[in-house]
C-alpha cells in the first residue's frame, strides 16, 4: 500500500516516455499494477494519458502472446537430411513457450518437392492447425529452406510468432539398374482388334521405356504402355520392352501376340456350365469354354448379368435370390452362340452333410534329394477348436503285389511334422499290421495292405493348422509309391475340423505327370481352388530347378471325363480373389506361367493332373483349397 501511495502522489510528475518505457520492458509487473491502480487515477490529463498507456500495455501482453520466448519445436532438428526417393520418417512441428497454443500457421519458402507440410506444397499457404507434419518422399536433390509462421488464432489471426527457417536438405539417390515389377503378357487377338501391353519397372533414377517388335525399336513407343489398334496379320510377333536409366538398360519378357484372321463360324462350347447344389452362404463356379469367343456374357433366367463378362462365372455367399437357371453367351467376329442352361439350387444340409475334402493321394515317384516327396495338410478352420483324425500312408510294395506296378519304392518311410514345431509329431517305417490301423483302412475306404508289407502307415489327431508328411526310401532308394491322407472323423458337428487345404510338392520329369486325386463328400458340391504352381515357386521362394511351364488338366475319377484344364492362369481377377480368400501365396505377377483352376464340384472322386508343355520340367507344387 505504501507503494501504491507513492505511486498515486508523484504520479503527475511522471515523464511519459519513462512511463512508457516501464510499460514495454516490464510488462506483467505494470499490468498488475495498472490493474489497482487504474481505478484510483484521476480526471487530469495525465491520467487520461496514463490510462490509454494503460490500455496500449495490455494490448501489447495480448499481442506478444506469441512472442518473447517462442520457438520452432520439431521432432528432428534442422537441418533435415534426406535421400531422393526414399520415403521420409514424418517430422511433427509446433512452436512452443508460447502463452497460447498456436491455431494456425502461414508456410513460405520452399517445400521440397514430393514432400507435403500437413498437405501445402511447393511454396506452402496458410493452414489451420496447432502442429505441422512434413512428410513424403523427395524427388529432388538440393537444400530447402521453408519458413514457419505461428499464429494465435485461426485464419492467421491474432497475436503471431516470428519467421522460423527449418532447413532440408535432399542428396541425390544412388543410381539403381531398372527392375521390372510388371510384365507384358502374350495375348491372342483377332484381327481387327485392339491389344495392350502393359508393364512397369522400378529404378533410380526413374527409367525410361522403349517398345521393341522382334528385337526391333517400335518409333514413339515409350510410355509404360502399348497399345495396337486394329492389329493386323502382319503385326504377330514378339514384343518386349527396354528400361534405360544412368545405371544402365533391362529388358522385359518378352511377349507373343497371335492374330488370328477373323472368324468364319460362331463359337463352338467345348466346356458348358454344369448344374450346381451348394449350400447357403457357400461360392459357387460356373465353368464355360469357347475357344474362340471373344466375348462373354451371362445370364440368370435369360436376364443379362452386369458385369458378369468372364468365361467363369462365380457368385460368393449365395442366397435364395441367387437360385435360377444359368447360361452364358460366347461372341466372336462370325456370330453369337448361347451354351445350354445350368441350374443353381440351393441345399440348406446339416452342418454334418457339407460338402468338404476327405482324401488327397499322389502317386509318383519318390526319392532322395529333389525327388523327396512333400505332402502338405491344413486343418481348419484356423479358429475352431477339438482335433481331426487322419490316417496317413506312404504305400509301394503293395503296388507291386496287389496292382502289379514296377518299379515301386520298396522301403518307404513316412515322417509327419506340424508347422512351426521342430520335432515329428510323429514318424512310421513298417506299418506292422496292427488292428488299430486295419481297422481305421476299412473306415475310410483305404484298400488293404499286407501285415508284412514295407508300407508305412500312421494315425493322426491334427488340431487346426499346417502339417507336412515327407515320403523317402531306405537307403536312399527311389521308386514309385502313393501318398495318402484321409479324414478319419466320425459324428461331426458343425464345429468339428476338417480339411480345407491340400498339397503336395514334387519334382516332375519331363514327359512325365504328376496324378493328385482328392475325394470331396457330403450332400452338396464344394468350390475348390486348384494351381499347379512351377515359375512362382523360384521368384518368391528362390527355388531352383522349377517347372517353368506347368499345364493342369483336372478329371472326374468316377467317369474318367476331362472336367476343364489350363495352360497359363492370365491374371485372372477372380482367381486372385479366389486365392486371396483362402490365404494361398499370391503368384509371382500377372504373366507367369502357372496354371490355376477355379471349379465347383459335386462330390466324387477326381484327379488334377500336372505335366510340363513341351520339354519343360523340374519342380512344381500342387494345391487344392476348399473355398468358403
Amino acid at each position: 500500500m505504501k507503494f501504491l501511495t507513492r505511486f498515486h502522489r508523484h504520479l503527475p510528475w511522471f515523464n511519459l516516455p519513462a512511463v512508457a518505457l516501464v510499460a514495454l520492458l516490464q510488462r506483467t509487473p505494470v499490468l498488475r499494477v495498472a490493474a489497482v491502480a487504474e481505478s484510483i487515477i484521476g480526471a487530469s490529463s495525465a491520467g487520461q494519458v496514463l490510462r490509454s498507456v494503460f490500455t496500449a500495455a495490455a494490448s501489447l501482453g495480448a499481442m506478444h502472446s506469441l512472442a518473447g520466448a517462442t520457438v520452432l519445436s520439431a521432432s528432428t532438428v534442422t537441418p533435415l537430411r534426406v535421400t531422393a526417393g526414399t520415403a521420409m520418417a514424418p517430422v511433427a512441428m509446433t512452436v512452443t513457450g508460447a502463452q497460447t497454443q498456436p491455431l494456425s500457421f502461414t508456410v513460405s519458402g520452399a517445400i521440397p518437392p514430393g514432400l507435403s507440410l500437413s498437405g501445402l506444397t511447393g511454396t506452402g499457404g496458410r493452414i489451420n492447425a496447432s502442429s505441422l507434419t512434413l512428410s513424403g518422399t523427395p524427388t529432388t536433390a538440393g537444400t530447402y529452406t521453408i519458413n514457419v509462421r505461428a499464429w494465435e488464432k485461426i485464419n492467421q489471426t491474432g497475436d503471431s510468432s516470428s519467421n522460423f527457417p527449418y532447413t532440408v536438405t535432399v542428396a541425390a539417390a544412388a543410381n539403381v539398374l531398372p527392375s521390372f515389377f510388371l510384365q507384358p503378357v502374350s495375348q491372342t487377338a483377332v484381327v481387327g482388334n485392339n491389344v495392350t501391353f502393359n508393364a512397369n519397372a522400378a529404378g533410380t533414377p526413374l527409367p525410361t521405356f522403349q517398345w521393341r517388335k522382334d528385337g526391333v525399336a517400335i518409333s514413339g513407343a515409350t510410355a509404360l504402355s502399348l497399345t495396337l489398334t486394329n492389329v493386323q496379320l502382319g503385326q504377330a510377333g514378339t514384343y518386349s520392352v527396354v528400361a534405360t536409366n544412368a545405371a544402365g538398360t533391362a529388358t522385359s519378357d518378352s511377349a507373343n501376340l497371335t492374330v488370328n484372321p477373323p472368324a468364319t463360324a460362331a463359337p463352338s462350347f467345348t466346356t458348358q456350365p454344369a448344374p450346381q447344389t451348394v449350400s447357403p452362404g457357400d461360392t459357387v463356379v460356373f465353368n464355360s469354354t469357347a475357344p474362340t469367343a471373344t466375348a462373354y456374357r451371362w445370364q440368370r433366367n435369360g436376364v443379362d448379368l452386369a458385369a458378369a463378362t468372364s468365361a467363369n462365372l462365380v457368385l460368393k455367399s449365395v442366397a435364395a435370390t441367387d437360385v435360377g437357371s444359368y447360361r452364358v453367351l460366347a461372341t466372336n467376329s462370325a456370330g453369337t452362340v448361347t451354351s445350354s442352361a445350368a441350374l443353381l439350387t440351393l441345399n440348406a444340409a446339416a452342418a454334418t452333410e457339407l460338402g468338404r475334402l476327405i482324401n488327397l493321394s499322389i502317386l509318383t515317384t519318390a526319392g532322395p534329394g529333389p525327388k523327396v516327396l512333400t505332402v502338405g495338410a491344413v486343418v481348419g478352420p484356423l479358429n475352431f477348436t477339438g482335433a481331426l483324425p487322419l490316417v496317413i500312408r506312404a504305400v509301394g510294395p503293395t503296388l507291386n503285389t496287389a496292382f502289379g506296378l514296377g518299379g515301386v519304392l520298396a522301403d518307404p518311410v513316412l515322417t509327419i511334422n506340424r508347422s512351426g514345431v521342430a520335432a515329428p509329431v510323429a514318424a512310421n517305417d513298417n506299418w506292422g499290421g496292427g488292428a488299430p490301423l486295419r481297422t481305421a483302412f476299412a473306415a475310410v475306404g483305404a484298400f488293404d495292405l499286407p501285415a508284412a508289407s514295407l508300407d508305412s502307415a500312421a494315425l493322426s489327431s491334427a488340431s487346426p493348422g499346417g502339417y507336412t508328411v515327407q515320403v523317402t526310401g531306405q537307403a536312399n532308394a527311389s521308386g514309385l509309391v502313393i501318398a495318402e491322407i484321409y479324414d478319419a472323423s466320425t459324428a461331426r458337428t458343425a464345429a468339428s475340423p476338417r480339411l480345407i487345404n491340400l498339397s503336395t510338392l514334387t519334382e516332375i520329369d519331363a514327359g512325365a505327370t504328376l496324378a493328385v486325386g482328392f475325394v470331396l463328400r457330403g450332400a452338396t458340391a464344394r468350390t475348390v481352388l486348384v494351381r499347379g504352381v512351377g515359375p512362382s515357386l523360384g521368384t518368391i521362394f528362390g527355388l531352383g530347378g522349377v517347372m517353368a511351364d506347368p499345364k493342369l488338366e483336372l478329371f472326374n475319377n468316377d467317369t474318367g471325363a476331362k472336367i476343364t484344364e489350363n495352360d497359363n492362369w492370365g491374371g485372372d481377377a477372380q482367381l486372385m480373389d479366389a486365392a486371396a480368400s483362402v490365404g494361398a501365396f499370391a503368384l509371382a505377377d500377372v504373366g507367369t506361367k502357372d496354371a490355376v483352376l477355379l471349379v465347383t464340384l459335386a462330390p466324387g472322386a477326381y484327379s488334377a493332373r500336372v505335366s510340363g508343355v513341351g520339354p519343360s520340367a523340374g519342380t512344381a507344387i500342387v494345391e487344392v483349397y476348399e473355398l468358403p
